[in-house]
């Protein structure tokens, strides 16, 4: 019965909040960063997920977050702390419901396949970057099974520009870590059960988690890369993200 005890309240939010939204993205209002927020932090408590956070996202702005992925939980643990704009795939888009939310979450989508794209999208986030929103990439290009760090893809990471002020773009690494269910460590071997990766059908796992609840994630940022050129500055990010998340796997005992 708990997943319909957490599916109900969550598609009554979600119908709530979708016009609202809407309204806001429309009339460019500010409520348009923040609703989102509110609404991550709402399903977050229903599905039962706790988050820690090691460290802050870094002031400056323009600021460009390269993180590692791990499952679609990921967009509610991110979106539940502060006011940001994500870059997915352009399949996400076409996803049933799913394309929907993103899009209100003015979520900008890239085709991978298509390498003219790129200089669009860089655009794109370029824009978005000069207009004081922070932008989180997932560099990797894709998840992973939460145990280890893909390598960094470089190619979107030129968009981190300096403001028009002439203040240098800012670059932090972000690690997410999930590290226990139901107050139990994962370990290695039950990590993928939380991971969502691979060739993986989203609603059994989505009914897995919402079965199971109790996730703990914790949010690793480190400190911003200024300066930098695109590869030097996303090898610099990846080398944090990696360290990052072998502390937060493997705890230093006190």
């Amino acid at each position: 019965m708990r997943p319909v005890l957490v599916l109900v309240p969550v598609a009554l939010l979600t119908l709530a909040g979708i016009p609202a939204q809407w309204l806001a993205v429309k009339l460019n209002l500010d409520a348009r960063r923040w609703i989102p927020v509110l609404y991550h932090r709402a399903v977050l408590a229903l599905v039962g997920v706790r988050v820690r956070v090691s460290g802050a996202p870094a002031p400056e702005r323009p600021l460009l977050i390269l993180a590692n992925h791990v499952s679609w939980l990921d967009i509610c643990v991110l979106g539940s702390r502060f006011p940001l704009c994500f870059v997915a795939k352009s399949e996400v888009a076409g996803w049933p419901g799913i394309g929907l939310l993103a899009r209100l979450q003015r979520t900008i989508f890239v085709d991978r396949q298509a390498r003219a794209a790129t200089g669009r999208v860089s655009e794109t986030i370029a824009a978005r970057l000069g207009a004081g929103d922070p932008v989180v990439l997932f560099a990797e290009g894709t998840s992973s099974d939460g145990n280890r760090v893909l390598p960094f893809r470089s190619a979107l990471v030129g968009a981190a520009r300096p403001s028009t002020d002439g203040a240098p773009a800012a670059i932090q690494p972000l690690a997410i870590a999930y590290v226990a269910q139901g107050g139990v460590s994962l370990g290695r071997a039950r990590r993928p059960l939380v991971a969502w990766y691979g060739d993986m059908d989203l609603a059994p796992h989505l009914m897995e988690i919402l079965r199971r609840g109790g996730v703990e994630v914790e949010l690793c940022f480190g400190a911003p890369i200024l300066g930098a050129d695109r590869k030097a500055a996303t090898g610099r990010a990846e080398a944090s993200v990696r360290a990052m998340m072998s502390e937060a796997l493997n705890p230093r005992p006190v």
